[in-house]
């Protein structure tokens, strides 16, 4: 059995405890903003995969404001992509203080500095930097249960938007979700579930001037308790359904948006560490997305393969180096050989340079646009390479297992 670092915090799942993980909707301003960015770095990858780009998005009512830095040989419509990704999202109506056909659009990108293009060019990390990976076994998908369903609650949440099957709903909109955990660190139950979303006045009542207990009761059967185990759920678990009273006013206009703001909801929802940098906007060049992307992959090769099963690495970079300045792996007591032979085991496996991360995980691809909401990690889906087990039978054969 690995000993855990020495220098790392023990992991909280030595006793019972709750905790708590939340997510956010596509229409939260914060998401629309993200999803602007990663709209417009997807149009100047399809037109040009060697571009290089860091585009921040704000979002407040009636307006987009886009700025950055960009080299690139794509030539594109970036209001048009602004607005075709806030239309895409929901917001179509002018009553309510942001639509995609009357905001004003905003913007000011100018060119990379060639300071920083120097040390790319030749293969180096695109700027200094550690990011964090992780996995274990509580989900199919190896992802921690809180995130997992809060991103559940908020997808089921656009679902039912979406296909008109809950009318009164709008873009913007939270989840929360607490697991209660039992002594051995696995979920117990199902502690609480916050659910916050936007809607129109129809839902009001009006001698109370809140929400309706009808719609809130919607709200618990067609979207919270479809997405929960059952075995999890008991008489005993706690809703709170927009505990402010109501929720009219909303994305945009309710609160300003700003790319790269909701970086746990973007992860593993506070589970493991974080290295503090966004991904949305930014270029495969950048390691703060690359290698979080790649950090993932190495996490969840780990667990798949059964070398321990909870597993996070830290890999850090500085600017211009091709190569990471440190590889660090905590495996919450759980692993199976020594964590310092499993570092070597990645160190050896794994493509750890910007340029082999970029190539291994085909990252030079218009893919980035579906990342921005419910997640970048635990999806199913076809263009996330960094979400394959590919690696699990390499690894258990390096390992001896």
């Amino acid at each position: 059995m690995g000993k855990t670092q020495p220098f790392l915090k023990p992991c909280s799942r030595i006793r019972g405890h709750l905790f708590t993980s939340e997510s956010v909707t596509m229409g939260h301003p914060d998401k629309v903003a993200d999803q602007i960015s990663d709209a417009i770095l997807d149009a100047m990858l399809a037109q040009d995969p060697a571009s290089r780009v860091a585009c921040e998005t704000l979002v407040s009512t009636g307006m987009v404001v886009i700025c950055g830095e960009v080299t690139s040989k794509a030539i594109v419509d970036i209001p048009e992509i602004a607005r075709k990704t806030i239309r895409q999202i929901g917001y179509t109506d002018p009553n309510i203080g942001f639509d995609a056909d009357n905001c004003a659009v905003l913007v000011t990108l100018k060119q990379q500095s060639p300071d920083i293009a120097m040390g790319v060019d030749t293969g180096g990390a695109g700027d200094q930097g550690l990011m964090f990976g992780y996995a274990c076994r509580e989900t199919p998908g190896f992802m921690p249960l809180p995130i997992f369903l809060a991103h559940e609650i908020t997808s089921r949440l656009a679902q039912m938007r979406q296909s008109g099957k809950i009318k009164w709903l709008r873009p913007d909109g939270k989840s929360q979700v607490t697991v209660e955990y039992a002594d051995n660190g696995k979920p117990s139950r199902i502690h609480t579930v916050v659910c916050s979303t936007q809607h129109d006045p129809s839902v009001v009542d009006k001698k109370t001037n809140r929400m309706s207990a009808a719609a809130k009761k919607e709200l618990i059967q067609k979207v919270i308790l479809p997405v929960l185990p059952k075995r999890l759920v008991d008489k005993n678990i706690v809703f709170h359904i927009n505990p402010t009273g109501r929720f009219e006013v909303g994305g945009p206009k309710g609160d300003c948006g700003l790319t790269g703001r909701k970086i746990i909801v973007d992860t593993y929802g506070g589970r493991g560490s974080h290295g503090g940098g966004a991904f949305s906007g930014k270029d495969p060049t950048k390691v703060d997305r690359s290698a979080s992307y790649m950090a993932r992959y190495i996490a969840k090769n780990i667990v798949a393969a059964g070398l321990a099963d909870a597993c996070e690495i830290q890999l850090s970079y500085a600017i211009g180096i091709a190569e990471p300045i440190s590889v660090l792996i905590n495996s919450e007591g759980t692993a199976k050989i020594e964590e310092a032979k499993l570092e070597a085991l990645v160190r050896k496996l794994f493509p750890l340079t910007p340029r082999k991360m970029i190539d291994h995980l085909k990252l030079r691809r218009p893919i980035f646009a579906e990342t921005a909401r419910n997640g970048h990690f635990g999806r199913n889906h076809p263009y996330f390479t960094w979400e394959k087990t590919d690696m699990a039978k390499k690894l258990q054969k390096a390992a001896g297992l």
